[in-house]
């Protein structure tokens, strides 16, 4: 089921554009991986059968899909228009064989906890990248509540034992300042206890919140109560969820690199299908380049972005970390230098994305300065040609091909990493060229 792609693809030129037409352009933007992930737990929790309308087809996406349906009394099938998910009732029980995610770490998070209410042993692991990404504070908040989890190589990383068993309390408590993903594995995971309320208490502070807030919101489109109480804590009331059909909305972190080709490109690009009031935190990136000089018009289910005259700009993007490269990039453009804070927790991402950025910019030309939780972006005069190496890092291919766009002999490797997310990006950005060369 999950989309392979090989480490060793050769590298794709990105050719810079030539002209640019007046007329927008509307890339076709596919369903929110984030999205797509929570409802694909949510209709795990359902009996019967539910259809994820909308839902992304992508590595992470599938890998989670299969992991799920290894899962006794669990069917999970891809469909064209999303995912059919049908669940036989009573508990659970778990894989007969090791489930190994790649290099999915949203699914391991949601995983883990989901594993916990299955019956029998659950092994979950995945590629050595996966491997290092810390687990800790998650396995911590499962334990406190009567959960055994083995830790197999190192505390706190995958490989982890799960022992599905019961709760033994409704007051949880997890940290909040290594990534939201933990809170919002709790959250889905209190939505389908046999007995609540549920209060779990965030301890410290709360990276990528508004993640946590669009959990909230699908749980409570589906039925099922997940109230703040307070700053510091969300009380779940558990509900089997209601609806047979969950629609996925558009993926604002995949639009964010068409918003940016216009910025770039000078050009319109116009995305139906979200709005302003969307809970997706990477919409902010409208509103960044509208500071940066662009035009922006943000419409109740729609957004366009016209690029003008690029300035350089002081931006916390804690609230959008998946949008900081494609920010780097437009900043590579920019009149003056860009200052990007709040965003330690990249280093903790499928590679250290930091790293990575000041890299790649630096082989660019422009001067760069790496903090631990900052980027400074000096732009250069012009882009030096240069093949970009990704890590195999789906977000780094991304961002570094828009400035292919305006910059020569600029090319990407391991181009196929893409699929992690958007396995359809190249062809938008060819359509995004053929566009513009016209008729």
């Amino acid at each position: 089921m999950a989309i392979r792609r090989s480490p060793s693809s050769p590298p794709r030129p990105v050719g810079a554009l030539g002209r640019v037409r007046a007329e927008p352009f509307t890339p076709r933007i596919p369903g929110s991986k984030s999205y797509t992930h929570r409802a694909l737990l949510l209709a795990a929790m359902r009996p019967g059968t539910t259809e994820v309308a909308g839902g992304l087809h992508s590595d992470d996406t599938h890998r989670l899909a299969k992991a799920l349906a290894a899962f006794g009394g669990l069917s999970v099938e891809p469909t064209a228009g999303g995912f059919r998910v049908d669940r036989a009732g009573g508990r659970l029980r778990a894989p007969a064989e090791e489930v190994d995610l790649g290099a999915a770490g949203t699914p391991a998070r949601f995983l883990l906890s989901f594993a916990a209410g299955a019956e029998g042993t659950t092994l979950l692991t995945g590629a050595p990248r996966l491997c290092e990404r810390p687990m800790g504070d998650l396995l911590d908040a499962l334990r406190s509540i009567g959960i055994r989890c083995d830790c197999l190589a190192r505390e706190g990383f995958l490989p982890v034992r799960v022992h599905g068993g019961a709760v033994a309390s409704r007051e949880w408590r997890v940290r909040g300042g290594v990534s939201s993903q933990f809170t919002s594995s709790l959250l889905l995971f209190a939505s389908g206890q046999p007995a609540g309320p549920i209060r779990i208490a965030i301890d410290g502070p709360q990276v990528s919140r508004p993640y946590v807030e669009m959990t909230r919101a699908l749980m409570e489109a589906c039925g099922i109560p997940a109230r703040r109480a307070g700053e510091d804590a969300i009380v779940v009331t558990p509900a089997v969820p209601l609806p047979p059909r969950i629609p996925v909305e558009v993926d604002a972190s995949a639009l964010s690199y068409f918003l940016a080709a216009a910025a770039l490109t000078s050009s319109t690009v116009v995305v139906p299908g979200i709005g302003g009031g969307s809970l997706q935190g990477d919409l902010g990136l409208a509103r960044a380049l509208e500071r940066m000089g662009c035009g922006l018009e943000l419409g109740e289910d729609a957004v366009a972005i016209t690029g003008g005259r690029l300035r350089g700009i002081e931006i916390d993007m804690e609230a959008m970390p998946d949008c900081v490269l494609t920010l780097a990039a437009v900043a590579a453009r920019a009149e003056g230098p860009t200052r990007i804070a709040s965003v330690g927790t990249l280093r903790l991402k499928e590679s250290d994305r930091l790293e990575a950025a000041a890299r790649e910019l630096g082989r660019l030309g422009a001067r760069v300065e790496e903090g631990r939780d900052f980027l400074a972006i000096d732009p250069p005069g012009r882009l030096r040609p240069a093949r970009i190496r990704t890590d195999q890092d789906h977000r780094v291919a991304m961002s570094f091909a828009l400035l292919g766009l305006v910059g020569e002999g600029i090319s990407i490797e391991d181009p196929d990493c893409v699929g992690k997310s958007f396995p359809g990006f190249w062809e938008e950005l060819e359509r995004l060229r053929r566009h513009h060369a016209g008729p």
